[in-house]
């Protein structure tokens, strides 16, 4: 199982559904770095809204168990650990096959049949999102010390729309405001609509997709690399990571392809402030795989969760829970400060 992802910083995630606990160790992290620890903990409480029903917590607090001391990091691999709370016996079912949309038969194929397919090939389950998202709270910090902020909202849940970021305006603000909602949206009206879809499919055992869109602001240009090191390449790896991602888009995205040459072309010019700017954003804010300066922007698609199909069938642990859209914005930036910080460490005088 491939759970280290190495790129100048590395991330390891370790653990399993049913076991005590899982936990990430993260390495070559900058030493000094301040982190606080309690804004660790606020950014991943943002998996499980309490705007929404039968959200319910699935791991602890995390507890640090090295790599910082006094709140700063020494230099050394900074671990954490958090227990799985509100853990089930596993009931073996006889055909991994047997519950179509999970990760069960492709699970115990890869593994022989050693995985533990009772609950959902236990490797692939958003348990595991925990120490990610702890790995992109941290990276998160680093990098806002730096002027550079990461910030997610549901820009389309099942056929609702919300009102998307503007991509060339996008500003520090407009990214913690969304941050900080618990149903994070921009129109609020559009987010009750969101939450009143949740529930009517949740009551006839469906689920829903959707797509969140994510912006990083005052990334500077030159980030990146050409080819197979590029900054959107590090951010797909990242991104795909997360148990439900179907797509990703940067920019104008698939929109793109039925534009005309010249609608699609960013014109540069130097604004008022004297930096090299583009009037549109279709690029996303990354040409050649390397930033050009302009907000990085992205959209990313999740398929609807499993749907329920028998009694039995049923989540083993608290209720069914119908979309996991929700609980992934904070999945999503944490992969986007992960790639970008790897990035970073390469820019002049960041450390």
């Amino acid at each position: 199982m491939s759970s280290i992802w190495n790129k100048r910083i590395s991330v390891s995630i370790f653990g399993e559904e049913n076991g005590p606990a899982v936990g990430v160790t993260i390495d070559d992290l900058p030493s000094g770095e301040f982190i606080d620890a309690e804004a660790i903990e606020r950014f991943m409480a943002r998996r499980y809204p309490e705007s929404l029903k039968n959200s319910c917590r699935r791991t602890s607090s995390p507890r640090i168990m090295s790599g910082i001391i006094n709140d700063r990091t020494t230099g050394a691999p900074l671990c954490a650990l958090l227990q799985n709370q509100n853990r089930k016996a596993p009931v073996q079912k006889p055909d991994p096959a047997s519950r179509y949309g999970h990760a069960d038969y492709t699970g115990a194929v890869r593994y022989r049949g050693y995985s533990d397919v009772a609950q959902k090939a236990a490797q692939f389950t958003d348990r595991l999102t925990a120490p990610f998202c702890f790995a992109g709270a941290v990276c998160g910090q680093i990098l806002e010390r730096r002027g550079i902020y990461t910030g997610a909202h549901i820009a389309q849940l099942h056929k609702i729309r919300d009102n998307p970021f503007d991509p060339v305006n996008i500003t520090r603000d407009a990214v913690l405001s969304v941050r900080e909602k618990d149903f994070p949206v921009i129109n609020d009206r559009k987010g009750w609509d969101m939450l009143a879809d949740i529930e009517l499919a949740g009551s006839v055992g469906e689920s829903l997709g959707g797509i969140i869109e994510c912006a990083a602001v005052n990334v500077p240009a030159g980030i990146g690399s050409p080819f197979f090191d590029g900054l959107e390449n590090t951010i797909a790896q990242l991104m795909f990571g997360i148990p439900g991602v179907m797509g990703l888009e940067f920019g104008a995205g698939f929109g793109s392809a039925s534009m005309l040459g010249n609608q699609s072309e960013d014109e540069f010019y130097t604004n008022d402030r004297g930096h090299c700017v583009t009037k549109t954003n279709n690029h996303g804010g990354i040409l050649g795989g390397i930033s050009s300066g302009m907000p990085v922007t992205m959209r990313v698609a999740f398929k609807p969760a499993a749907p329920v199909m028998s009694e039995s069938d049923a989540l083993p642990e608290s209720a069914y829970e119908p979309c996991f859209v929700p609980k992934a914005v904070p999945c999503v930036e944490s992969a986007v400060n992960i790639a970008l910080l790897s990035h970073m460490l390469e820019f002049p005088n960041f450390c």
